[in-house]
C-alpha cells in the first residue's frame, strides 16, 4: 500500500479537462456577433472601416453603427427612393444639388434614428426573437441609455440639415420626428404598425415637395399614399420572417393580422400600389420610360409572390430585401420620363 500512496500525489488531473469545461461554457456567455440578418458584405465594410481605430473603440463603435442598421443598408435604400422620387418629380428634372444632398443625408440620419428607438422599444422584446436576438441592446453590448443618446444625436443632426430648407420643411420635420419615434411602440397596440411606418418612412415626400415648391401639391400626397402601400407590403414580407416568434412573444403586425390570407391581401396591395403608380404617372404626365418602369414593378411582384407562396422565413427575407428593385425602377423611369420631356 505505501508505494500505492506515494504514486498517487504525483498523479494530476489531465491539464486539458479544465480547459476544455471552460470552453465549453464560454459560447455561452459570449453574445452573437451580429443579428442573424446582418448583410455580410455590409458588415466587411463596417470592420474595414473600423479598422484603424484603438482596441478600446472599436468594438463600441461597430456596435453602435449595427445598433443604427448600417450593417443593413437596404433600410435606408427602401427609404432613399421614395425620397428622390418626390424630389424629381418636385423639381421636374434633377434636383439642385444642395436639395439632393440634404435629402440624402436626412434619410441615413433618420433611419438611423428609428433604428436605434427601435431597439429601445423592443429591448424586452428582441431577445425572444431568434432573427433579433444578436442585436446590441438585446445581446447586452450597447445600454439603453446610449441608444437614447444616439438617437437624440442623430435627430439633432437631420434638424441642422432641415434648417438649411425653408419654413414649410421645417414645420413638416416635427411630424416627421414624431412619427418615426411612436412606430417602434405602436406594436404594442395596433396591428398595423406597418401602416405607420409607412408614415414615417414616406414623411420626407411631402417634406421634399415643400422644400423645392413651398407647397405641397396633390401628387405629393398622392405619392406619400403610394409610399404607405409599398411600406405595408415590404414589411409585411418582412415581418412573415418572425411571425412565429412575435405570436410567442406578444407582439403585433399586419403579418400576424393577415394571417392565412397574407399572400392575397399582399397582391391587393401590390395590384393597388400599381393602380396608384398609373394615377402618379398620369397625372405627372411622364412619359414612355416611366411605364416601362412600371411594368417592371408589376413583373417583380409577381416574382415576389412566387417567392413567399410557400411563406418559407429565407424567402419572405429575400423578397422583402428584392423591393430595392422595385425603388430602383420606379425611380429610373421617373428620372428618365423627365429627362426627355
Amino acid at each position: 500500500m505505501a508505494p500505492t500512496s506515494r504514486k498517487r500525489p504525483r498523479r494530476t488531473p489531465p491539464a486539458p479537462a479544465p480547459h476544455r469545461a471552460r470552453a465549453a461554457v464560454a459560447p455561452s456567455r459570449v453574445p452573437p456577433a451580429r443579428p442573424a440578418d446582418s448583410s455580410t458584405r455590409a458588415a466587411r465594410v463596417l470592420d474595414w472601416l473600423l479598422q484603424k481605430l484603438p482596441d478600446r473603440y472599436r468594438q463600441k463603435a461597430h456596435d453602435i453603427l449595427v445598433l443604427t442598421r448600417m450593417d443593413r443598408p437596404i433600410g435606408a435604400v427602401l427609404l432613399l427612393w421614395p425620397t428622390w422620387w418626390a424630389l424629381w418629380l418636385a423639381s421636374g428634372d434633377f434636383p439642385s444639388w444642395k436639395l439632393l444632398i440634404i435629402f440624402t443625408l436626412g434619410v441615413f440620419a433618420m433611419r438611423a434614428a428609428g433604428c436605434a428607438i427601435n431597439d429601445y422599444a423592443d429591448r424586452k422584446l428582441d431577445p425572444q426573437v431568434a432573427r433579433t436576438a444578436g442585436r446590441p441592446i438585446a445581446s447586452g453590448r450597447v445600454t439603453p441609455r446610449e441608444a437614447l443618446i444616439v438617437f437624440a444625436s442623430l435627430l439633432v443632426f437631420a434638424f441642422l440639415l432641415v434648417l438649411l430648407t425653408n419654413a414649410l420643411t421645417i414645420k413638416l420635420s416635427f411630424i416627421g420626428a414624431a412619427l418615426a419615434a411612436l412606430y417602434p411602440f405602436t406594436k404594442r397596440y395596433t396591428d398595423l404598425p406597418q401602416v405607420v411606418l409607412g408614415a414615417a418612412f414616406g414623411w420626407a415626400i411631402p417634406m421634399a415637395f415643400a422644400a423645392v415648391q413651398n407647397t405641397v401639391p396633390p401628387l405629393g400626397w398622392l405619392l406619400f399614399i403610394a409610399n404607405i402601400l409599398w411600406s405595408v407590403i415590404y414589411d409585411t414580407e418582412y415581418a412573415m420572417v418572425d411571425r412565429e416568434d412575435d405570436i410567442k412573444a406578444g407582439a403585433r403586425s399586419t403579418a400576424i393580422l393577415f394571417g392565412d390570407a397574407d399572400l392575397l391581401i399582399i397582391g391587393v396591395l401590390m395590384g393597388t400600389l400599381t393602380v396608384a403608380l398609373v394615377m402618379i404617372g398620369t397625372r405627372a404626365h411622364l412619359g414612355w420610360p416611366y411605364w416601362v418602369g412600371v411594368i417592371a414593378v408589376a413583373g417583380l411582384f409577381a416574382w415576389q409572390q412566387w417567392l413567399i407562396r410557400h411563406r418559407e422565413r429565407d424567402a419572405c427575407l429575400a423578397a422583402f430585401r428584392h423591393n430595392n428593385w422595385v425603388g430602383l425602377s420606379v425611380w429610373i423611369g421617373i428620372a428618365l420620363a423627365l429627362a426627355i420631356r
